[in-house]
């Protein structure tokens, strides 16, 4: 299924994304950080976006902008939430967006088998157990009830992001610029309105790595955007939100983090689910 090859793709840029984030936010700053990613991406897609001609379709490029709004607010919620607890707790709980992505798309008359639900619980499961299982914080560490409002938030920013991006994808890649320029705008004003400090001793400014992090998330970004053309556009939503799973492989191939056999059993899961959506 195609709309899964799309969500796969995204999850490998979004999972090089946030292995780079811990790069980046000690010596930048969580907003300028987002900040110039989103910017970099935006200057990326450009030329390719003006290649194809102005839109055409008005609505489906306010949608996607519509979506940038949620992805900034979904963005930001995320880091608060992680700020706040620890990621037992805050990561099943934004990892299960798919379940949101699945119900818009009921509500909209897409057909969900039962074997389909069940695979998607099984990748949202999968997803939460693999990040909870590697955490060694202390489950009673920070404000459970403010950080479970910021996971929740975050989760049904992705759904929306998804769904609202994927509603739009008559605006070809137009959309996915729409939908940074959003987000530009709030966490360009967000930047402005905090001020926030640049970290002292950050050493000198990771342009390289933010430029490259601003392309894998324009390309995973467009990637969900554009499955909103073919069937089960969900699916792609599925699927990326494996992005979790991908960073901690990545963090164990590169970065030699320890890997639990327990987590293993967890990544088995998320793939078992996908395989089944894929011949469902």
């Amino acid at each position: 299924m195609l709309s899964l090859g799309l969500g796969l793709i995204a999850a490998l840029a979004w999972g090089f994304h946030d292995v780079s984030v811990r790069f980046v936010v000690g010596r930048t700053g969580v907003l300028r950080s987002f900040g110039v990613v989103l910017a970099a991406g935006l200057i990326l897609l450009l030329p390719f976006a003006a290649t194809g001609g102005l839109p055409s379709d008005p609505r489906a490029l306010g949608l996607s902008a519509l979506g940038g709004l949620s992805y900034a607010g979904a963005g930001y919620a995320l880091f608060r939430a992680f700020e706040i607890g620890p990621v037992r707790l805050v990561a099943p709980v934004i990892g299960a967006f798919p379940i949101l992505s699945i119900a818009f798309a009921a509500m909209q008359g897409q057909s969900v088998s039962a074997t389909q639900l069940l695979a998607v619980l099984a990748v949202v499961a999968g997803v939460g157990l693999c990040a909870a299982l590697g955490d060694t914080e202390g489950a009673g560490q920070g404000d459970r009830r403010r950080a479970l409002s910021w996971s929740l938030a975050a989760a049904v920013g992705f759904a929306a992001t998804f769904a609202l991006g994927q509603a739009g994808a008559a605006a070809g890649l137009w959309g996915p610029v729409a939908a940074r320029i959003a987000a530009l705008c709030v966490i360009g004003g967000a930047l402005a309105i905090t001020r926030e400090p640049r970290p002292a001793n950050g050493g000198p400014f990771p342009w390289g790595l933010l430029i490259l992090m601003g392309a894998a998330d324009a390309l995973a970004m467009t990637l969900t955007y554009s499955a909103g053309r073919l069937p089960s556009p969900e699916f792609a939503a599925v699927a990326a939100s494996c992005f979790g799973v991908v960073t901690i492989l990545l963090a164990w191939a590169f970065l030699k983090e320890a890997m639990r056999p327990s987590q293993w059993l967890a990544v088995g899961l998320v793939f078992a689910g996908i395989g089944t959506l894929a011949v469902a």
